[in-house]
């Protein structure tokens, strides 16, 4: 080939790589936008009601309570005149955070939600015996979601023996009850214990297209792809409570926390997609957050991949109270809220 014409195809080469969204594309050596997940945040109606069921119904211990309003929180929740309770709560080394906004208040779960609806989101709760479990949740009478306990099928290499349940809190949102069979899990969740509620394994995701979802959590964020499975039958039907259900199910992780799990409905496609007015104080928004060594690198990475930010980019919390001094609000393909923090 010509010098000159190599020169040409060269500088082409490079020219694609600076302008194009996918040199933001996470590298083997580059160092993930994320550090790990810190909690999973969850927005209620009556803090007090939504405590009382966590920590009375599932063990979860109140670990911080702040009252956050002004500009900067604003600015990170997209929400103007906004004044909110956050009640932090932990169960074994996992965090949720709860969030009752005290202005503006915002529309409740629609009623007619299904799991396979985009806004779904849920928690995974590992159980030491889920017989027990179950039993406890029908005792202090929770609204189930799921038919029963479901057992996942032996001819399922990935879930096979998995035990799970569905069921909801006070505001309708989904939680699940899970338990592992040996070779499955964590290690941590198979030590002996008197406990019955162990932990937070994963928080999970209803999404449209599995390869657009690890586009902005694997290349973009930086989690690592652990498992995948396909998922189907009467089982899958009761548990998630739709008929017909079929799901490819990809399971990521950052370096500590809870993992993120994506369902993608391949069949049935009827669920219904993320309300494009959808505010923080809305119910029915979840939001997961991250923590990053450097927030500001990690919103260049997210803006060159052209996502959707909640907050006008990295905002700088001047209130002491917050666990973090800045973070940035930004949205997955599907809607899902994302926040990004550096303590």
């Amino acid at each position: 080939m010509k010098p000159r014409l190599t020169r040409m195809l060269l500088l082409i080469v490079i020219l694609f790589c600076v302008t194009s969204p996918s040199h933001y594309l996470a590298l083997p050596g580059d160092a993930a936008a994320v550090d790990a997940l810190d909690s999973i945040g969850i927005t209620v109606s009556d803090i007090d009601r939504s405590v009382d069921f966590f920590s009375e119904v599932l063990s979860f211990e109140t670990t911080s309570e702040i009252e956050v309003c002004g500009s900067d929180y604003e600015h990170l929740y997209g929400l103007f005149g906004m004044r909110a309770r956050i009640v932090r709560m932990k169960l074994g080394d996992e965090s949720i955070e709860l969030t009752e906004y005290l202005t503006p208040k915002g529309r409740p779960m629609p009623v007619d939600s299904r799991s396979n609806d985009r806004w779904f989101q849920h928690i995974a709760i590992i159980v030491s015996d889920m017989d027990k479990a179950y039993q406890w949740l029908r005792q202090n009478k929770v609204e189930l979601a799921s038919t029963g306990p479901q057992t996942l099928p032996e001819w399922n290499k990935n879930a096979g023996g998995i035990k799970a349940f569905y069921f909801k809190d006070p505001d309708q949102h989904a939680l699940e009850i899970l338990w592992f069979p040996p070779g499955k899990g964590d290690a941590k969740w198979h030590r002996e214990t008197e406990k019955l509620f162990l932990g937070i394994d994963h928080t999970a995701i209803v999404v449209s297209d599995t390869e657009a979802s690890l586009r902005f959590y694997r290349d973009f964020l930086g989690l690592k792809q652990v498992g995948e499975s396909e998922n189907y039958g009467v089982e899958q039907e009761h548990l998630n409570n739709v008929f017909g259900a079929r799901l490819r199910i990809t399971a990521l992780r950052a370096a500590s926390g809870p993992g993120v799990e994506f369902l993608e409905y391949i069949a049935p496609r009827d669920g219904r997609p993320y309300a494009a007015d959808t505010r923080a104080s809305d119910i029915f928004q979840w939001q997961t957050n991250f923590v990053s060594t450097h927030v500001r690198d990690a919103e260049g990475r997210l803006r060159g991949g052209k996502f959707a930010f909640i907050s006008p980019g990295t905002v700088d919390i001047s209130n002491g109270q917050a666990r973090f001094q800045r973070a940035l609000s930004v949205r997955d393909p599907d809607g899902h809220a994302i926040r990004v923090v550096e303590k």
